[in-house]
């Protein structure tokens, strides 16, 4: 077994390869292999590893790369990450990427879809569409349809046809994955010293560019790790992370909330990685109604979707007392409309509920940390001193 540092330093080197190394590699490997990259947030990635291609996460360049032609698709008033998605594809970072998936977050990314097919980036370009009709026999079907309509793009380049056993064998690898990230999680919920939520974060982000199987054996290595009372407890609150489900902030400013003071029980930056609770089941003889099965009942809440039976701000109080927190930190991307719109509705409920939060916007390529370094901080130590009453910053 590897030393967890060591561990830790390999996920990073594979989660901010912006030119996605790991998956060329495993593409050259083996003639026939296909590479399919998805923006964020959720995809269902069994489909893609069942049909014998491998899934790649693209979640923007951060602070390594400057934009320089991405800026010319996009008026200033819109999100950062599109103009970074469109900056590493034209400097030719996602070549050897063969189609591309674009779920539907927000009519930003809906519009990304049309410039990549515009510009004729990758071999297919495919905007799915989520059910927002949360019925079976309605939002169910339709997704279905659309993942059967994935699997045909696929088909089409490598000729395989999908089994189901193939299907279920997928589902159950990625079973495995949500559980042990969940138990990373649960580990943190209790002792969130033994791992900085960088370095959570990295572990998790580093599996959305590399097979499945190698991110399960690093995964396994890590839970055995954490298990073992390592590091040294501080004297911060814990809090919950809402808002940075698509845009991803800079790695500095993940670690800056930390150092301010507060550990990050929960989140929502790998959004995809943790969308559905529990288990798919792995064993029907309809593996793709039990993929939109599960994403109909057991989906996080997400600001791109919209449940009117089961309110999102009910449904991230829960995380927030399940997890122990002692308040939630809104960080929300610039200009990201379904986060930003969210905001008031989080923070009148959480006003009648008693609950503390502080928010601030963020965008991807941000290097200057003090500020929101200091509202945290703030934040913390209000808390800290002020256990029984609301704190609003």
């Amino acid at each position: 077994m590897k030393d967890l540092n060591v561990l830790i330093e390999e996920c990073k080197k594979h989660a901010f390869d912006l030119n996605f190394t790991r998956a060329k590699d495993w593409k050259e490997e083996k003639e026939g292999r296909v590479l399919v990259g998805y923006m964020p947030i959720y995809f269902p990635r069994e489909i893609i590893h069942a049909a014998g291609a491998m899934p790649v996460g693209i979640f923007g360049g951060g602070d390594d790369k400057q934009i320089i032609k991405g800026d010319a698709y996009y008026q200033s008033y819109i999100c950062h990450i599109p103009r970074s998605i469109m900056e590493i594809a034209l400097d030719k970072h996602m070549d050897h990427i063969d189609g591309f998936i674009f779920p539907s977050i927000c009519d930003v990314i809906r519009n990304l879809s049309g410039i990549f097919k515009q510009q004729k980036i990758g071999k297919f370009v495919k905007y799915m569409d989520f059910p927002q009709n949360f019925l079976p026999e309605i939002g169910g079907v339709f997704y279905q349809q659309e993942m059967e309509h994935v699997l045909k793009y696929i088909k089409e380049l490598n000729g395989v046809e999908v089994t189901t056993e193939a299907l279920n064998h997928s589902i159950d690898l990625y079973n495995k994955n949500r559980q042990m990230i969940e138990f990373i999680y649960d580990i943190r919920q209790e002792h969130p010293w033994r791992l900085t939520i960088e370095e959570v974060y990295s572990i998790v982000r580093a599996g959305t560019v590399m097979p499945v199987e190698e991110h399960n054996a690093i995964l396994e290595q890590v839970c055995t790790h954490i298990k073992e009372d390592i590091g040294t407890p501080q004297d911060k609150i814990k809090v919950v992370v809402s808002g940075a489900f698509c845009e991803q902030p800079a790695l500095g400013l993940i670690r800056a909330v930390e150092e301010a003071g507060c550990y990050v029980v929960d989140d929502d930056y790998m959004l995809g990685s943790r969308m559905i609770l529990g288990d798919i089941d792995a064993t029907t003889d309809n593996p793709l109604e039990s993929i939109a099965i599960s994403y109909i009942n057991q989906s996080q809440f997400s600001s791109s979707i919209y449940d009117v039976h089961n309110p999102k701000e009910n449904r991230l109080a829960k995380i927030v007392q399940d997890r122990g927190a002692d308040g939630v930190v809104f960080a929300a991307a610039s200009f990201c409309d379904p986060s930003l719109l969210d905001a008031p509705i989080f923070q009148n409920a959480f006003d009648k509920m008693g609950i503390r939060y502080i928010s601030f916007q963020f965008s991807e390529n941000i290097n200057q940390y003090k500020v929101i370094k200091e509202q945290v901080g703030t934040f913390s130590d209000s808390i800290k001193l002020w256990e029984d009453e609301p704190v609003v910053v």
